[in-house]
């Protein structure tokens, strides 16, 4: 499976509103279309927003996801959250 496409379909387990900066672009984190047009390669600083009643845990998880299925390596990942 696609890094992006794995990345999306945990993004979408979860209820809270996600989203994906990468540089001066913001994707939907639950949007294939958005999330390969962020056009991150491997290493790229991602910074990880959610705002909703799973905020914290989708962040945890989509940062695991990324740290550890996308390249194989630890990543810069920053994070937001927004449990309100």
């Amino acid at each position: 499976m696609r890094p992006a496409m794995h990345f999306v379909d945990v993004a979408s387990t979860f209820k809270s509103d996600i989203q994906v900066t990468h540089g001066d672009t913001t994707a939907d984190a639950k949007s294939i279309m958005q999330m390969t047009m962020l056009a991150a390669a491997c290493g790229a600083h991602l910074t990880i927003r959610a705002r909703g009643p799973d905020a914290a845990q989708a962040i945890e998880v989509l940062r695991e996801v990324v740290e550890q299925g996308l390249s194989g390596e630890p990543s810069q990942a920053a994070d937001e959250r927004g449990d309100g």
